[in-house]
């Protein structure tokens, strides 16, 4: 052999080795590193590195959000009934501080140990307590979540550091017979369901119709008692205009009426300042002045005299006396008031 065919080999070699120990970590996944089948404590993250040819070997663990899929997972009920979950999903990640422990503990391919198995084991517990028309419909609904809790308590003490964010179950395999059965019963349950809708939109309706007619009632009322309340009003505005001018007219009477007492009690004052001698004299003058007769001529004793014999009139005779007294003179005499 040539010294240029053994360096050929030589460089062929050299150049081999250095490819395998240039190695490449994606992002979000964190290298870890055999030497010899040993773990080593050193640990890389994304990018190119060197490691020992043909001695050290590594693998990359994902760090990232990732969703693992049991498939096929039998369950046995408390009735004896064996079911099957076609798929549960179990959407976790693991810190990158908890790689080193983690992979040591449970190799790189953890979640087999730690969610795989976990999962069948923890769903077939649940599923020997509950029968299947609870596993089927009536504890359904929490499966996923208790099946999530549970794990994540399992884990917390043995592999801190993963992390289930949630867990997704999918509905499992009956037998046909008691599918149909079921069916049959959904079935059922959605003619009752559609009946109570219809019932709740009929008495809906009826409460509706209830309330335009209680409103309507309502409206009514308040109209009717607006206008009560108007009509009221009105009577009472007249009730207190009649009492405004009944007051007036009685203060106007009344004040008519001391008017007229007052003129009355003035004028009894008055008169009786008037009792005097003198003005009574002057009152009395007066009367005879204004009731009295005129006579005249010298023969006014015999007119006042009857022309029966022995008979005289007593106002005649009160006359003649009146007159002779007061020396009532001739015709040509000047006039004299007698009585």
């Amino acid at each position: 052999m040539t010294l240029g065919a053994v360096a050929s080999v030589i460089l062929a070699i050299g150049g081999a080795a250095v490819f395998s120990a240039l190695h490449k970590i994606e992002e979000g996944h964190v290298g870890v590193y055999y030497r010899g089948g040993a773990l080593l404590t050193t640990t890389s993250g994304p990018g190119f590195h060197l490691m020992l040819p043909l001695i050290t070997t590594f693998k990359s663990v994902q760090t990232t959000l990732q969703t693992d899929e049991v498939k096929n997972v039998p369950c046995g009920t408390s009735g004896g009934v064996m079911i099957y979950f076609d798929c549960i999903e179990v959407v976790n990640y693991l810190v990158p501080s908890a790689v080193y422990g983690t992979v040591r503990n449970f190799t790189a391919d953890y979640d087999k140990a730690l969610i795989f198995n976990k999962v069948h084991h923890e769903l077939n517990q649940f599923c020997s307590v509950h029968t299947l028309q609870e596993v089927y419909i009536g504890l359904f609904d929490q499966i996923d979540e208790n099946l999530k809790l549970t794990l994540q308590q399992d884990l917390t003490s043995m592999a801190p550091g993963l992390i289930i964010q949630a867990v997704r179950v999918t509905k499992p395999n009956i037998p046909e017979s008691i599918r149909r059965n079921y069916e049959l019963m959904e079935s059922e349950r959605t003619k009752l369901l559609i009946a109570a809708q219809t019932q709740k939109v009929v008495e809906k309706e009826a409460e509706t119709e209830r309330k335009k007619a209680v409103i309507e009632a309502e409206k009514v009322a308040q109209v009717a008692e607006i206008k009560f309340g108007q009509k009221v009003m009105e009577k009472e505005t007249e009730k207190k205009i009649s009492e405004i001018e009944d007051s007036a007219f009685l203060a106007r009477q009344k004040a008519k009426a001391d008017a007229e007492f007052y003129t009355a009690q003035r004028a009894a004052e008055a008169n009786k300042l008037k009792l005097t001698p003198e003005y009574l004299q002057l009152m009395k003058f007066k009367a005879i002045a204004a009731n009295s007769k005129i006579y005249f001529g010298s023969e006014i004793p015999h007119m006042f005299m009857d022309s029966g014999p022995g008979s005289s009139s007593s106002a005649a005779s009160k006359a003649i006396d009146a007159l002779s007294e007061d020396r009532i003179p001739t015709k040509k005499s000047r006039k004299k008031h007698i009585i």
